[in-house]
């Protein structure tokens, strides 16, 4: 193929092949670092391979997850503060893996962006990795498309893929097994984790106060940094449990919020009942609600209101959950019960 004098380059186009390159070369290392039994994770291949057996599975069913972080993205964008989203990634996708019982195994990312830079795509892979570790799955692949013309600049969207497995028998929900006066117990969240971020900058916008302006609900921190405060991740903690049999339904609360998650997770003849004064809503949602006026339906079917994860469990086996949670780092506290629909 002989060269052409004035021929362009995919460089001229927008599109950065050394830097793709130098990007990989940066993310190698933090790969590796979320190695777990049954996986090999080294980048570079045209797949990932995973030995369920080294695993330690006997008769495992995969599941798998994909989702994003948001419009939480443009928080982070807008004020340069990358490291903490790719956990969001992570967190979004896992802990819905735990909705079906599942532990996570193999994770990967999709990374696209009008131009690519180094600092801040390491930046956002390394906080994947991050992720990667608290949940205990392998950071296995991914793939980085620096695309002008469809994204402004250093904008990025990103999107995450997670396989786990769960034995047959430990499959999630229960249905059948769920009765009236099963109990609901929550997990604290973090914050709003990954979701009603488009509802959030429209309520800072309104409250007049800059990104880099102290929070008014977070001593010490500014707004940005707290409202990045990345979703919890609570595979290690809450895995035990299910493992143990002590559940028979678990939610977690996305998008949809309280109202509309719960139900996905109990059987149809039934309906959760809250105690909505059996928790205080933290601040940050305290204050999400008094600056933007927010009514109360409007706050639980958009946010978590402080409670990520919602467990059923039966009667007798609450003290045993609840202190196996706390004794694991977790804020844990009954929330209502099942009804009859």
């Amino acid at each position: 193929m002989s060269d052409r004098p004035n021929g362009l380059t995919y460089a001229q186009a927008g599109v950065d092949i050394d830097a793709g390159n130098a990007l990989v070369e940066r993310i190698k290392p933090l790969a590796r670092s979320t190695a777990r039994a049954g996986s090999t994770p080294s980048l570079g291949g045209f797949g990932a391979l995973f030995d369920l057996k080294a695993a330690g599975y006997d008769d495992p069913l995969l599941v798998t997850t994909t989702d994003g972080v948001g419009t939480k993205l443009k928080l982070a964008i807008e004020t340069g503060r990358h490291d903490t989203v790719g956990i969001d990634l992570v967190g979004m996708c896992v802990n819905d893996l735990l909705a079906q019982g599942a532990e996570p195994l193999l994770f990967l990312d999709y990374y696209a962006t009008g131009k690519l830079e180094v600092e801040a795509a390491a930046a956002v892979i390394a906080g994947i990795a991050e992720g990667c570790r608290q949940a205990g799955c392998a950071l296995v692949g991914g793939e980085t498309a620096e695309m002008p013309g469809m994204y402004s600049g250093g904008d990025y969207d990103m999107a995450g893929f997670c396989v786990g497995a769960v034995d047959r028998d430990k499959v999630l929900p229960r249905f059948d097994d769920q009765k009236p006066g099963d109990v609901l117990i929550g997990l604290a969240s973090s914050g709003p984790h990954s979701n009603g971020y488009s509802l959030i900058r429209r309520i800072v916008e309104r409250s007049g106060l800059a990104w880099e302006a102290a929070a008014p609900f977070a001593a010490g921190q500014s707004l940005a940094e707290a409202l990045l405060t990345p979703t919890r991740i609570y595979i290690k903690t809450v895995l035990p449990q299910l493992k143990a049999g002590r559940v028979k339904g678990l939610a977690h609360i996305t998008g949809g919020g309280l109202i509309e998650n719960p139900p996905r997770a109990i059987a149809e003849d039934l309906v959760p009942r809250f105690d909505w004064n059996a928790w205080s809503l933290p601040p940050v949602f305290d204050w999400l609600q008094q600056a933007g006026g927010v009514a109360t339906e409007e706050m639980r079917r958009t946010f978590n209101c402080g409670l990520g994860l919602t467990l059923i469990v039966a009667p007798d086996d609450v003290p045993a959950v609840l202190d196996g949670l706390m004794a694991a780092g977790e804020d844990a506290f009954v929330v209502g019960e099942l009804a009859t629909a």
